[in-house]
């Protein structure tokens, strides 16, 4: 996660607003995304929607803008008052708790890192770093045939349980669990770049676009992968 399309940044995912739309909804929606604009919507709404993506870029973004005003103090103040306020107003969104608790002890993490080092930039050392494991862990799953995307969105899209033996299947999430790679390498190359020349701003923004890049290939899989199974094989799903 963490992002229910991807594992992304935790300071920077958000699962959607309304869970009971996983219990009742999801086949439904993976049934209409037929086009790439809908498999967008749709991934998007999965990651909290514009709403779910500010709220967790708040601390963050009001971290970074309180040290520039103020310094580094201001900057655990404002911490301090905006990641409450988020944890509160994502529970009463009827987003997951988990979820929500997981957000606030990332702040409190990335928080104790700027502590530590008394720089703003070590904010974001954690965020940083995690682009790296999961590029990793994305290649792995590829040597190993399981590729990531194939695990998160088979159920989804309504795909065969045997997809591994489904040779179209199989190369659809192999290449874009490859794209996830290569996005994550991207990531991490941006933000190593940003926090060396220590740009805390720069970092913040890094974190905010990651969750539409991730989108984006999360909806082109959704698509192909619906292609590639055919409706009648989806139907019996």
């Amino acid at each position: 996660m963490p992002n229910e399309l991807f594992p992304l940044d935790p300071t920077t995912t958000v699962p959607p607003g309304r869970p009971e739309e996983h219990r009742t909804g999801e086949p439904a929606r993976a049934a209409g995304a037929a086009t790439l604009s809908a498999a967008m919507r749709t991934s998007l709404d999965r990651s909290g929607g514009a709403v779910g993506i500010l709220l967790a870029a708040a601390p963050a973004v009001a971290f970074v803008a309180a040290d520039a005003a103020g310094g580094l103090t201001w900057a655990f103040i404002a911490l301090a008052v905006a990641a409450p306020v988020t944890f509160g107003v994502r529970l009463a969104r009827r987003e997951s708790l988990r979820a929500a608790v997981v957000g606030l002890a990332v702040a409190g993490v990335c928080a104790a890192a700027a502590a530590f080092s008394g720089e703003a930039r070590a904010f974001f050392l954690l965020p940083t770093l995690i682009p790296a494991a999961l590029g990793v862990l994305f290649l792995g799953s590829v040597l190993v045939r399981r590729p990531v995307t194939g695990t998160l969105f088979n159920r989804l899209v309504g795909g065969p349980e045997d997809w591994r033996g489904h040779p179209r299947l199989i190369r659809v999430y192999t290449v874009s669990t490859l794209a996830g790679v290569v996005l994550h390498a991207l990531n991490l190359t941006l933000r190593a770049v940003a926090y060396l020349a220590d740009r805390p701003a720069v970092l913040a923004a890094l974190g905010v676009a990651a969750v539409p890049a991730f989108a984006a290939l999360a909806a082109g899989t959704l698509v192909a992968a619906r292609r590639a199974i055919g409706p009648r094989v989806a139907t019996a799903a």
